[in-house]
Parts: structure tokens; C-alpha cells; sequence
């Protein structure tokens, strides 16, 4: 079935629905990773967006549960190039048309995602609708004024405590807030050698604490920090009782903690090859990123955050840290899953703070 992509500004691209698909509306927003589709599906970050891959070949690796981000995707909707309909790899369990199907993802392929992501650098992120052609123009203009959820952390974090143990002698236990954590970033985690006591986003200052963790890891997420302001005023009872580490959203929320401010960027930062300097080690790292806010520099003028690393592309704040207390913070995935691992060392410089070094 003929399809298109609407965005709200009225542009119009078209495509081929993959079967099931139903009518959806979201933030429309590209990616420019190579590989890593199932990764990339089931990100909670993309939550309540319309992701667009720029890499054209989709699919033909298939997908399997290894690969999996979260217990599921979040995503509104799926645009890409070629869809692949016979995968070829070892791993592969299923094929993405079935794992899309399954999953009840809203797909649009044949699409010229290149003019897509052309439009969105040029206009920004904006909200668009997936429909089959022919779709009458009143219900296209109800589905383009449908209100997306705000808080879209609760959606998407863990409902219940869970624990990852390790069996490395005298490991760390580190307490992980999930904002909407990827798999891959506690898996690193863990096999570095700690014990995670994963929680719920809406845990309380005081329910962390009693845990009495060695560190707390804020984790990455969807959505505008600002929606959720319960959760900052719960890092600042947090802050100076243990070693914190953030990433993404956490990194963002840690800003608000500190009295900084952020804004939402023109179209965001989604890929696995943006090159961030190292203020400190006077180094470029590759690095992968996954959103569309930013911390302002000027905000942090009076607080007592310093930046530490910057985005070599558009020089917006990737990382920061305390002048006195053991935080500190980057805008990108260490993890990397798909993508560099430049950036493992932020992992050792967490250890390093939980062992009072």
C-alpha cells in the first residue's frame, strides 16, 4: 500500500506502508548511524518520535534478541530507504518486517530519506504523521493536532527494582536511576565489575540513599528535561552524598540540579560519528549520540559546573563536572551499542571517584 510522510510544515514524501501499519503521529527526527536499526528502534530516548535512518540499506542483517535496547520499541514510527526482505547473518533470529509487524511499529519504506533529513537540518525537528495515501485531508488534521505525551520518562522506565550481580570481589554497587536507560549501558556496566541496583525514574533521594550505594549512575532518556522537575529536585538531595555519574538526559537533569538551563536544539544530535573534544586530555573522541536538548553554555555562569568536553561540530556543551564535588556528566553514550568505544574511559574515571581517588 502507498503511503507518505507529512510534516507539519506541509512537506510530503512518499513511500510503500509495510502491512499492519497503522496511522501515527510524532516528532519526526533522523539518525545517521550505519548500522545498529534494532538498537536504534529500541532506544527509549526515541520515544514518542518518528525515527528516519539516513543509511539506506535496512534490515538485512536481520535482528535478534541480543540486540535489544528495552523490553520493547518506543517509537511512534519508522521511515527508512530500502527494506530489506531476506536477511543474511549468524545471529539473525527474525527478520525486521517481522520484527517491526510484532512489535506493531508503523513503517514507511521506499521513502527518500536523504530529502528528509535534507528538510529537517534545514526547518528542524518537527511533528509529521505517517498515512496511507488517500487519507481524507480532515483526519490528517486531526492526527497532525493530537497533543504527544510530555512525560514521556514514566513511559518508559523500569516499573520495579531489579539487581544485576557480579561476581568480581569487593565490586562497587552502583545505583542506577533509569530515565530510560539502554540495555548496553548496563551491560558495560556490569561486566566492568559492579553490582547495579536498577530503579524506578520517580525513586526518591532518600530511597536511593538508603541503598547506600558507592556511586549513582543517572541514566540517558527521552524527552525535555524540563518536564520533569520532581526528578531534579531529587538529585539536588543526592548531590554531595556519593560519587554521581550522568549520562544524556542525566547529564541534562544534573545541569538543572546545579541551576543551569537547556533548550531544545534545531534538530538534535543522533548518530554514532560525532566528534567530541576532550577539554581536559586535548583530544577528539568519535563518539554515539542519541538528543535533541542541550545544556546552555551561558547558564553555567555562577554555578559550579565546568565544562569539560564540546562538540567539535556546533561547540554545544557535551560533559561537565563539579569544581569540588565527585559528579560529572557527558552528553553521549559511552557504551556505544552500535558505535565507538572512544569514550570507555569515563566508566574508569567513575570507579576512580567511587574509590575516593
Amino acid at each position: 500500500m502507498r503511503g507518505k510522510l507529512i510534516l507539519e510544515d506541509g512537506s510530503s514524501y512518499t513511500g510503500e506502508l509495510l502491512d499492519g501499519s497503522a496511522k501515527t503521529v510524532g516528532e519526526v527526527v533522523f539518525t545517521t548511524t550505519m548500522t545498529g536499526y534494532q538498537e536504534s528502534l529500541t532506544d527509549p530516548s526515541f520515544c514518542g518520535q518518528i525515527l528516519t535512518m539516513t543509511y539506506p540499506l535496512i534490515g538485512n542483517y536481520g535482528t535478534a534478541e541480543k540486540f535489544m535496547q528495552s523490553r520493547r520499541p518506543f517509537v511512534r514510527g519508522f521511515v527508512i530507504g530500502e527494506l530489506c526482505d531476506a536477511p543474511n547473518n549468524w545471529q539473525s533470529e527474525k527478520s525486521l518486517i517481522d520484527f517491526l509487524t510484532q512489535s506493531k511499529v508503523p513503517c514507511l519504506y521506499n521513502v527518500d530519506t536523504r530529502a528528509v533529513t535534507r528538510h529537517i537540518r534545514a526547518a528542524g525537528s518537527m511533528k509529521g504523521v505517517i498515512v496511507p495515501d488517500g487519507t481524507e485531508p480532515d483526519e490528517i488534521a486531526a492526527l497532525q493536532a493530537e497533543e504527544l505525551p510530555r512525560d514521556l520518562v514514566a513511559m518508559v522506565t523500569t516499573p520495579e527494582v531489579y539487581i544485576m550481580e557480579t561476581d568480581q570481589e569487593d565490586a562497587p554497587h552502583i545505583a542506577a536511576l533509569d530515565f530510560g536507560v539502554k540495555r548496553s549501558i548496563l551491560e558495560n556496566i556490569n561486566r566492568l565489575g559492579a553490582k547495579i541496583t536498577v530503579l524506578p525514574a520517580y525513586t526518591s533521594a532518600e530511597e536511593v540513599l538508603a541503598l547506600n550505594p558507592d556511586g549513582i549512575f543517572l541514566s540517558n532518556g527521552p524527552g525535555d528535561p524540563q518536564d520533569v522537575p520532581e526528578i531534579v529536585a531529587e538529585i539536588q538531595k543526592m548531590a554531595g552524598k556519593k560519587p554521581i555519574f550522568g549520562i544524556c538526559l542525566g547529564h541534562q537533569l544534573l545541569a538543572l540540579a546545579f541551576g543551569a538551563k537547556t533548550y531544545k536544539m534545531k534538530f538534535g544530535h543522533r548518530g554514532g560519528n560525532q566528534p567530541v573534544k576532550n577539554l581536559r586530555m586535548n583530544r577528539v573522541h568519535i563518539s554515539a549520540q542519541n538528543h535533541g536538548y542541550a545544556v546552555d553554555p551561558a547558564s553555567l555562569e555562577g554555578t559550579p559546573l565546568v565544562i569539560t568536553h564540546t562538540n567539535v561540530n556546533d561547540d554545544t556543551v557535551e560533559g561537565l563536572r563539579h569544581t569540588s564535588l565527585p559528579i560529572f556528566s557527558v552528553q553521549y553514550h559511552p557504551e556505544a551499542a552500535p558505535g565507538p568505544d572512544d569514550n570507555m574511559y569515563l566508566f574508569d574515571e567513575f570507579w576512580a571517584l567511587m574509590k575516593g581517588e
